[in-house]
């Protein structure tokens, strides 16, 4: 009997959180003991997604089971995938692609990929679950939500970005990964954003990837491939990083696939460093306060007693 392809919520929740100091996937950011990741769950299955797959370490499986059933129920259309057990064993994760290969086999249709510790705003699920279309020339396509890079800078300090351009029809024709992004003073009274690698000034309107991807199954089955490649190249180091956006992108670069850049506006909210914690707090808080919906409007007591009758 053929199973018909679900759409399915990839959660990436393997990372060791070594700037954080603990396990961030599940920190505290909003009421109830909620992590960022339970306000995913919601907003995709507000949006109609409701097949939940967690890639993490076998070291959080109970954990993390522990907290959804608390957050969400024993009902969660669950599937737990450990990225430490697929492939050769090392300290470091072998990175975001590879934690997509890792969860293959729990696959049968397309997938929203995401980081289980960043916030895409109440929208940003919905939007890339809308963008998924069949391919009227043969190649498959992906989409991928750009933010704009002055919504996602901290107000102090650097960070990386996957800088976009793309072409008059909304599709992404390159992607560089861009370093050392931060805020500075303009040298006229105002405020420049400016990188170091490569190094030049950026417009706060620049569309930037963090990390949120729409994917057909033919794309997750190439990855496969490119892992392969990857992992003969590098089977010796210990980190070396199988990275989803340039894997992607190589796939575009190559014809193999086409990225719709779905923009939007919403603010980005993630951590990364324990300081990071705090600031993300008050910013679920302020989306809380802002109606009813909001990402960290219930448990799952209040959310079945809104549903009766």
């Amino acid at each position: 009997m053929t199973t018909e392809p679900v759409i399915s919520l990839l959660l990436l929740a393997g990372g060791l959180g070594s700037r954080f100091g603990g396990t961030k996937q599940l920190a505290d950011v909003g009421p109830r003991g909620s992590a960022i990741l339970d306000h995913s769950i919601r907003e995709a299955a507000a949006a109609g997604v409701t097949r939940v797959v967690v890639i993490g370490r076998t070291d959080l499986d109970a954990d993390i089971r522990r907290h959804l059933a608390a957050q969400h129920g024993d009902d969660l259309d669950l599937v737990m995938v450990h990225q430490d057990a697929f492939g050769p064993q090392r300290a470091k994760p072998w990175g975001t692609g590879h934690a997509v290969v890792s969860a293959r086999a729990a696959l049968n249709g397309p997938v929203i990929v995401l980081n289980a510790d960043d916030h895409y705003g109440p929208s940003g699920i919905a939007r890339i679950g809308g963008a998924f279309v069949e391919s009227p020339d043969g190649v498959p396509v992906a989409s991928m939500l750009g933010f704009r890079l002055g919504r996602t800078l901290p107000a102090s300090g650097t960070v990386s970005r996957g800088v976009c351009s793309r072409d008059a029809e909304g599709r992404l024709v390159g992607l560089v990964e861009t370093h050392g992004i931060g805020r500075e003073d303009s040298g006229t009274g105002g405020e420049a954003i400016r990188s170091t690698d490569p190094v030049g000034e950026l417009s706060p309107d620049t569309p930037v990837s963090m990390n949120i991807w729409g994917l057909p199954l033919a794309a997750v089955d190439a990855l496969g491939g490119q892992w392969e490649a990857f992992h003969d190249a590098h089977r010796d180091s210990d980190t070396a990083e199988f990275l989803l956006p340039e894997a992607l992108d190589d796939q575009r670069s190559e014809g193999r696939l086409s990225i719709e850049v779905v923009d939007t506006d919403e603010d980005w909210i993630g951590i990364t460093n324990r300081e990071d914690l705090e600031v993300a707090r008050l910013a679920f808080r302020a989306l809380d306060a802002s109606g009813p919906g909001g990402p960290g409007r219930t448990g799952p007591e209040e959310e079945s007693s809104e549903e009766a009758p």
